[in-house]
């Protein structure tokens, strides 16, 4: 089981104060960390079978354009509600992976859409025994932007103040570890080094910014383009550190006890998404109205159009769950201090994904090497 490391002192005193933090991190799902939980559900189509025999599924999900998946698939509709029939969905929209992974151990949600941080955290943690990744969502969609009146190049970050939205969550240790790449030594823990790594909420950050509190942010979209838009320079896209531009963004996990007792819910719901994605794909414009109208919902305002375009040409929806480079953000985790090494054989089951995209006539897609049998 990964832990995140508590950092090594003499002083009774700093390491109480270290494994504070390192708890604070492990329980922030169990505190309900950043989440809103606001829950909604749609009626189920009428005269429409139920799936397995289900009143109704329940599907978590964050306001994020890097969740477009769920903001444009749910609610009525949708495609996914389409394959599911007579069955309802009931919706819960979260803020932090660690919420939405404390719902899923609950049993309050069923299936969630999240980013592979969490995930691997909630399989490694229960010991492999509580979810499994069944399908990917987003690539890319993260970046590195500062405020070019501090910061003019990739060489100048020592001994600035950059932000990231959570200690231990995906970007957060991409930027460690981009840091570690460049010889710049961070404490994991407390953010402390040659740069100064700072954990904020992605709703603080842009307040923060403009404030001068920090010179620049490590966040996903549409944080990275919010910063852009008040005159943020995007210094790095991460895709340019990925071969070929791909890295796993947003995945979708099931529960593993539900995933057995409803086998054709979860393909129902895979099926349904993966028509979500093609239609997103082939209706890029339509789509963006569909993700503002679900951020006005679920997050209580839409986005600026010149916003909302860099967001979204900075993702890209794929069905694909990236499983390589799953592992190696993992390995990144780990090279900065945030995790001892995890295992991770089994947190794939991708056989119900494959058989939708074969019946869609769509290529299969690899767990490499990191699935359940």
């Amino acid at each position: 089981m990964p832990r995140i490391r508590a950092p090594r002192s003499r002083s009774s005193g700093r390491t109480r104060a270290a494994l504070l933090v390192v708890s604070a991190l492990l329980c922030a799902a169990g505190c309900g960390y950043g989440s809103k939980a606001v829950e909604h559900a749609d009626p189920a189509a009428a005269g429409g079978r139920k799936v397995d025999g289900l009143d109704e599924v329940r599907i978590g999900y964050f306001p994020n354009v890097t969740h477009a998946t769920a903001l444009v698939g749910l609610r009525s509709g949708g495609q996914i509600p389409e394959e599911l029939g007579g069955t309802r969905v009931r919706t819960q929209v979260f803020n932090a992976g660690p919420a939405a992974i404390e719902a899923l151990n609950a049993k309050a949600v069923d299936l969630a859409w999240v980013g592979p941080s969490p995930s691997v955290n909630g399989y490694t943690q229960s010991g492999g025994r509580n979810l499994r990744i069944v399908s990917g969502a987003t690539s890319g969609g993260a970046s590195l932007v500062v405020d070019p009146r501090k910061i003019a190049s990739l060489g100048e970050l020592k001994g600035k103040r950059i932000a990231s939205p959570q200690l231990g969550n995906t970007q957060d240790a991409a930027l460690l570890h981009y840091l570690k790449t460049k010889g710049l030594t961070v404490d994991p823990q407390t953010g402390a080094g040659d740069t100064s790594v700072l954990r904020q909420d992605n709703k603080e950050i842009p307040t923060t910014f403009r404030q001068g509190g920090i010179d620049g942010a490590w966040v996903p979209e549409p944080t990275a383009s919010v910063l852009a838009d008040r005159g943020g320079k995007v210094l790095l896209d991460e895709k340019k550190l990925w071969p070929g531009g791909s890295f796993v963004t947003t995945n979708l996990v099931v529960r593993q006890d539900f995933l057995r007792q409803h086998p054709k819910a979860v393909e129902a719901v895979l099926r349904g998404s993966v028509r979500t994605n093609t239609w997103i794909r082939a209706h890029p414009e339509a789509a963006k109205k569909r993700i503002n109208r679900a951020l006005r919902r679920d997050a209580g305002k839409p986005l600026p159009g010149k916003v909302l375009d860099s967001a979204f040409a900075r993702i890209e929806v794929t069905d694909d769950p990236l499983a390589a480079t799953l592992r190696e953000q993992t390995d990144h985790a780990v090279s900065a201090g945030l995790l001892e090494k995890p295992r991770l054989k089994g947190i794939y089951d991708l056989a119900p994904l494959n058989r939708v995209l074969r019946r869609e006539g769509r290529p299969t897609v690899s767990d490499a090497g990191l699935g359940a049998r």
